[in-house]
């Protein structure tokens, strides 16, 4: 008999129910219609090799931490730089095995051949 593992994460669980959760979640959330909008999940962690940038809401600021300028501006081109930035610069921090993966695909060509150096 053949036993198929999957494993969440390196953490330790006080049982299975928490990682079986977030697994189905996170299956349960590719079929259409279950997110709502098609885009919703376009721009999530881990969807381009990177963690996601950091999220902002009203009020424009709390506890002393203030929304960005360039997200109160309008302009969108300087709004999508800022969050390619951040999600570069938090994933290069955070993550940097997440950081190193996603370089390398970026240099690799569509055909995954590697460029002699």
């Amino acid at each position: 008999m053949n036993k198929m593992q999957v494993s969440l994460a390196d953490v330790v669980l006080s049982g299975g129910e928490p990682a079986a959760l977030a697994i189905l979640d996170a299956c349960i959330r590719l079929i259409p219609g279950v997110m709502g909008a098609p885009s919703s999940g376009a721009e999530e962690s881990f969807e381009e090799g990177l963690l996601e940038y950091p999220q902002y809401t009203r009020p424009q600021e709390w506890e002393g931490r203030t929304i960005p300028e360039v997200l109160r501006s309008g302009d969108h081109a300087k709004i999508a730089a800022w969050r390619k930035h951040r999600a570069e610069e938090d994933t290069r921090l955070r993550m940097p095995d997440l950081w190193e993966r996603h370089n390398d695909a970026r240099d690799r060509p569509a055909s995954g051949a590697r460029r002699k150096d």
